[in-house]
């Protein structure tokens, strides 16, 4: 977990954007690093968020360069950067409440992670945008694209014909982390 932390926090440093450090002491007093990216699905484990947006970083960033090759700017590998390593950044939860808890289930009497029932429902999608949007300024693509990265799977469906390059490639990078590379 220290070197995905420590290979995350680079990674966001490397973009310069303003406020950048200010977001990763929240990431780390919010336990981004700990959560576990889903209850019951993929990397449903202490680690799994962080270890899930390095995987998606790694995706997008092969896509945009194998798409791009020399013609990628600058700037939207840092946009790449930023909405791979924060387009889950609520599933760590907000207001010093965690989304996912550790509960025993009834049925099987095993440990498992649980939605936080004392944390109100918002769509992770929408506290993404929300709390990194506290620190660093998101451009409009960088919030379009994280608001519909998980599209047809997600609640929020107003993509359809509206697709960008940047949404694109962070839903197929999510995607293929989640279905294929954490399988």
């Amino acid at each position: 977990m220290k070197e995905t932390k420590r290979r995350i926090e680079g990674l966001l440093k490397s973009t310069e954007r303003p406020g950048i450090e200010d977001l990763l002491q929240w990431m780390d007093e919010n336990g981004f690093y700990d959560a576990p990216c889903s209850s019951k699905y993929h990397l449903a484990q202490a680690g799994g968020l962080a270890e899930h947006s390095l995987n998606v970083f790694i995706n997008a960033h092969s896509i945009a360069t194998a798409l791009f090759s020399e013609k990628a700017t600058y700037t939207f590998i840092d946009s790449i950067t930023i909405c791979a390593l924060l387009h889950d950044l609520g599933k760590a939860g907000q207001f010093g409440k965690p989304n996912y808890i550790m509960q025993q289930n009834e049925e099987t009497g095993m440990n498992e992670y649980k939605g936080n029932k004392d944390l109100l429902y918002i769509p992770h999608e929408v506290r993404s945008i929300a709390i990194a949007s506290k620190f660093i300024d998101l451009t409009e693509e960088e919030q379009y694209a994280i608001l519909y990265h998980n599209g047809l799977y997600g609640e929020l469906r107003g993509v359809k014909n509206h697709e960008t390059p940047l949404y694109m490639i962070l839903h197929f990078a999510d995607l293929w982390a989640a279905r294929v590379t954490e399988e």
